[in-house]
């Protein structure tokens, strides 16, 4: 198993990311085996967890923000933005949303997130303006919440948003701009605020708050790097 793992990395120049994947995947299957009596030991059962690097995961500058809202040229653009600034919603939660998921009065949303559990999503008021203003140009009976700009106003998908967002960062020079960054530099910003982490977990929709608390630790290595060097 080893010798598989170390082949499939040399011939696939992989990173120890997807190794240890393979490696978890390959142990859930034979820890199956082994607990059906289809085995006696799993041959993954001394196979240690492949030590990974931490980096510190890329945010968003409020300048970078800025740009990226300058550079719209279409009101979705900047309604979109917007959105997914202020709300920290995956891409795959924007695409889903509708017209009357909004609650623009209390400004929030109701988002259906991983496992299909509903949640309450908040916006701010920047995002409500333009969102009424991209709302009101709008002469389509789609109910998605954005639609593509060309051809029949068809629900916008979540490769329309990162091609869409890949187009707007090469125009100003920004350099990897995609959905996922907004939803980080909201976590770090709130974090950097003192919003208490279990309401950051709740804001954010995660399962575990483990998994809230990486955001927290990226924020000591930016900490560290800031006040330590």
């Amino acid at each position: 198993m080893r010798n598989y793992l170390t082949n499939y990395q040399r011939l696939h120049s992989s990173s120890k990311v997807t190794i240890d994947n393979i490696r978890r995947i390959l142990s859930s299957f034979f820890n199956w085996l082994e607990d059906e009596d289809y085995i006696v030991k799993s041959p993954v059962r001394r196979i240690h967890k492949v030590k990974v690097s931490t980096t510190v995961k890329e945010t968003y500058s409020d300048e970078e923000l800025e740009k990226l809202r300058d550079s719209c040229t279409q009101i979705r653009d900047l309604a979109m933005i917007d959105f997914l600034a202020s709300t920290g919603i995956r891409v795959g939660e924007l695409v889903l949303l509708n017209r009357n998921d909004i609650n623009f009065q209390e400004r929030e949303c109701v988002v259906f997130g991983k496992g299909n559990k509903e949640r309450i999503a908040y916006f701010d008021a920047r995002a409500k303006l333009h969102l009424q203003k991209y709302l009101d140009t709008r002469n389509d009976n789609n109910p998605a919440l954005f639609v593509s700009l060309y051809g029949k106003n068809t629900r916008l998908t979540i490769g329309g948003v990162e091609s869409r967002l890949k187009k707007l960062g090469k125009k100003i020079g920004i350099k990897r701009v995609y959905p996922h960054k907004f939803r980080r530099t909201l976590a770090t910003t709130a974090i950097d605020k003192g919003m208490p982490i279990e309401q950051l977990q709740q804001l954010l929709g995660h399962k575990k708050i483990d998994t809230t608390l990486h955001y927290a630790m990226q924020n000591v290595k930016l900490a560290h790097r800031k006040y330590i060097g």
